[in-house]
């Protein structure tokens, strides 16, 4: 084993995680080494090629106000782009886009080729190297070893990886490339505990051989939504998804065939995504459902590849076949691509402190699916945190943690680390407690000023939104102390919305206040600025209608942030303390919170529980005073 080169972090892995992950840490100025099993594989969309969603959409968001690189890759890519719950409140829409997989994998790899400090290399990473609890370097499977003061894993789902189709089995990750088989034996040697996932895909089919007058057609919006603000609204011809559905005559197919669909023949046995379940799973656990929803989406420009979402399964191929065919509109469809279940290993993510690095090994940080997650939002999130803190652990820096009132990253990976998950963690918009205050659209100014001061924000970035913030400071400023009376033009305006004329002066908050009376009617009226743009009038406007509730949920958070400051030492011996219940003993000593809001919200600690602790950390902090004192 010989040295080659020393690095300051390495990551493991060129998935969305390992992506941010490498970005970052180099960025940040680190000497950095991104490995993975295939260079033509980088930024690859294995699963279905689309970015945002519900909750999603808010974490691609965040990564770009802290300076990701996702949501920039996203914009420059889509083959359509969609704003999900328009119809609803602000709190719950969301971006989603469909991808062009080949154009985002090929532009990511582009772009860390172009990263300065950053080696992009192939190769299997077989084992991490510990001296003194202390991580210093891999070792790949040709026997390499490369030095290294921090590590990222971010391996995917090629941890062990094996997919499964009918009775067909074998060792593989995503695509058929090889699994990382060596690497799991690593961490367990270190003491890790390791768990069992599976996922799955549904097959793909030729485009060609599709009857697409007989599904419904779903457009992108006309409106070029973008998930950067540094991203150009340019005009692009957007394709088209569409909609169908199962039949009886599949659900008939898919019952016949069950004694040959690994998930119930045993032959899978980790636990899959909940709110991703195969066909078969819904099939049997919806019985009375006479169809479900399947949507056929483009994977790129340049192929005839068309997604089947809903379509999840890895029954045997043959049988894939005949279930496609009996789903309107392709009924002479021919498969490209059979789908297939994967089952690998992860992380227990309980082992994770809150900035990614794990308790057992300084210096050794996990993101992304390796953590127990699925999804490539989710990934890249944890990736880009874990690259950070990396870069922070080399440097002696204080590492970033984003808390649960700050973003959707922080309900992330406090429930990751805190909580754990018996299944693939997805992000949902209902796992957040301030989603008022968490918007989508209001995430550059939620983070951009954390991107800034931990150094990933670039001047071009921080330019543009100090200029936003500003001008929706500006504009508010504006309309909180400008008084318009019961003039015609607003009058006349009023009556055609049904809203009750002014009698007196109003300002022109409390008219935008009024549910009817949105900002293009302020400028209708000849009283708004629609020269500022579209970002801050919209962002106005939602802060002007929902002052009030935002108000009720920062109460909340400066209550969970008098708990988050109540830090508890991390040698606590949680077995001495009298009135504890023997579950809430066992949890705090695995997972050791580091405050008291994160003990809090532990599975199994009851409030009587917290309010011993409490007690204790008030105890401990008289003594303190009382012996300096002395």
């Amino acid at each position: 084993m010989g040295l080659t080169k020393e690095y300051d972090v390495i990551v493991v892995g060129a998935g969305h995680a390992g992506i941010e992950a490498a970005l970052a840490a180099a960025r940040l100025g680190m000497r950095t080494a991104c490995f993975t099993t295939n260079l033509d594989n980088v930024g690859a969309m294995n699963c279905n090629p689309s970015i945002g969603g519900p909750a999603k959409g808010h974490l691609v968001r965040e990564i770009d106000a802290l300076g990701g690189q996702m949501g920039l890759t996203a914009d420059a890519t889509f083959l359509q782009m969609r704003l999900l719950n328009s119809g609803k409140g602000p709190a719950v829409q969301a971006l989603r886009a469909q991808i062009d997989k080949r154009a985002y994998a090929w532009a990511m790899r582009l772009v860390l080729e172009r990263t300065p400090n950053l080696d992009l290399k192939q190769g299997m990473v077989q084992e991490v190297v510990v001296e003194d609890g202390r991580v210093c370097g891999v070792i790949t499977a040709t026997g390499l070893f490369f030095a290294a003061k921090a590590v990222v894993l971010s391996t995917g789902t090629y941890l062990h990886g094996k997919t499964i189709v009918g009775e067909v089995q074998r060792e593989s990750g995503p695509g058929g490339l090889a699994p990382a088989v060596g690497l799991t034996e690593s961490l367990r040697r270190l003491g890790f505990e390791v768990g069992r996932f599976k996922t799955g895909t549904p097959p793909r089919v030729d485009g060609r051989t599709v009857d697409f007058s007989r599904m419904v057609r779903q457009d992108g919006d006309p409106e070029p939504h973008r998930f950067s603000y540094l991203s150009p609204r340019d005009e692009r011809d957007q394709l088209p998804c569409w909609q169908t559905g199962t039949t009886p005559r599949s659900h008939e197919l898919i019952r016949r065939n069950l004694h040959r669909a690994p998930m119930f023949t045993g032959v899978i046995q980790g636990r899959g995504p909940r709110y991703c379940p195969s066909v078969e799973d819904k099939v049997v656990r919806f019985a009375d459902k006479e169809s479900h929803q399947v949507f056929l989406e483009p994977e790129s420009r340049e192929s005839h590849e068309m997604y089947v979402l809903g379509l999840s399964t890895s029954l045997p191929e043959e049988v894939q076949v005949e279930l496609v065919r009996t789903v309107p509109g392709m009924e002479e469809a021919e498969l490209m691509r059979a789908g297939y279940a994967i089952e690998y290993d992860y992380v227990v993510s309980t082992q994770l402190k809150p900035s990614l690095e794990t308790k057992l090994v300084r210096g050794l940080f996990c993101g992304g699916q390796i953590n127990g997650t699925s999804g490539y939002e989710e990934a890249a999130a944890q990736g880009l945190i874990a690259g950070i803190n990396a870069a922070c652990y080399v440097e002696g820096r204080e590492p970033l943690v984003i808390d649960r009132s700050e973003g959707y990253i922080g309900v992330l990976i406090d429930d990751l680390v805190t909580k754990g998950s018996p299944e693939p963690y997805r992000m949902l918009t209902s796992r957040a407690e301030f989603r008022m205050m968490l918007r989508q659209d209001n995430a550059h100014l939620r983070l951009t000023e954390k991107g800034r001061k931990w150094g990933l924000v670039d001047d071009a970035r921080w330019e543009a939104f100090v200029a936003l913030r500003d001008g929706i400071a500006a504009e508010r400023d504006r309309l909180a102390q400008t008084t318009v009376g019961p003039v015609p033009e607003v009058q006349r305006v009023l009556e055609r919305l049904g809203s009750t004329p002014l009698r007196s002066g109003a300002t022109l908050e409390q008219l935008l206040r009024r549910p009817e009376v949105r900002y293009e009617h302020l400028v209708e009226m000849g009283l708004g600025r629609p020269e500022l743009g579209e970002a801050i009038l919209r962002e106005v406007e939602t802060q002007v209608k929902y002052a009030g509730y935002i108000a009720k949920e920062q109460q909340q958070v400066e209550r969970m942030r008098r708990m988050e400051a109540r830090r508890i030492p991390p040698s606590l011996d949680y077995g001495a303390l009298t009135g504890l219940s023997m579950e809430a003993r066992e949890k705090l000593a695995k997972i050791r919170p580091e405050t008291l809001g994160q003990a809090s919200r532990i599975s199994g600690v009851s409030p009587a529980d917290v309010a011993v602790l409490l007690v204790h950390l008030e105890r401990m902090a008289r003594s303190r005073h009382e012996a300096e004192e002395a």
